[in-house]
């Protein structure tokens, strides 16, 4: 995909969170989920904590690109699922999600899966490292309260 191409979907993106915020009453107090995804600049910024730089993002494929783009929308929404307390909707912190390794979009099954074979891999009892399987119990108990 062509830089200049990629920059307008990109920044597209930034409206479309602007706009659904503004539809659901939410304020500028928290920053944007796109500044903390996405770095536009050129070259190599040592202060950025973006999770995707445009270099990175240009050097993707097309399912991975639109792999990016799910795990955004998901996170846009989520924020907005907090502040409007929509507590009952099966939706879970995508971060979190990501940890373990799952989509954005994963549901209680696939949540349940995933951390018993991580279990399995990293349980002390197994051979495996004490201290990833305590921290796969802390975001599993995250998840679990959600």
């Amino acid at each position: 995909m062509i830089t200049a191409e990629l920059k307008r979907r990109v920044r597209k993106l930034k409206q479309f969170e602007k706009a659904v915020r503004a539809q659901n009453g939410m304020g500028e107090s928290v920053p944007l989920v796109w500044d903390r995804f996405f770095d536009l600049r050129d070259g190599s910024n040592p202060k950025s904590t973006a999770l995707h730089t445009l270099s990175q993002l240009a050097a993707m494929t097309g399912d991975g690109y639109k792999a990016v783009i799910d795990e955004y929308f998901a996170r846009v929404y989520y924020e907005v699922y907090i502040h409007n307390g929509i507590i009952d909707a099966p939706i879970y912190d995508p971060s979190l999600l990501g940890q373990l390794g799952l989509s954005p979009i994963a549901d209680e099954t696939a949540v349940k899966k995933r951390f018993r074979d991580l279990a399995k891999e990293h349980h002390p009892d197994t051979g495996g490292n004490a201290g990833e399987f305590i921290k796969l119990m802390k975001v599993y108990r995250e998840l679990s309260r959600g």
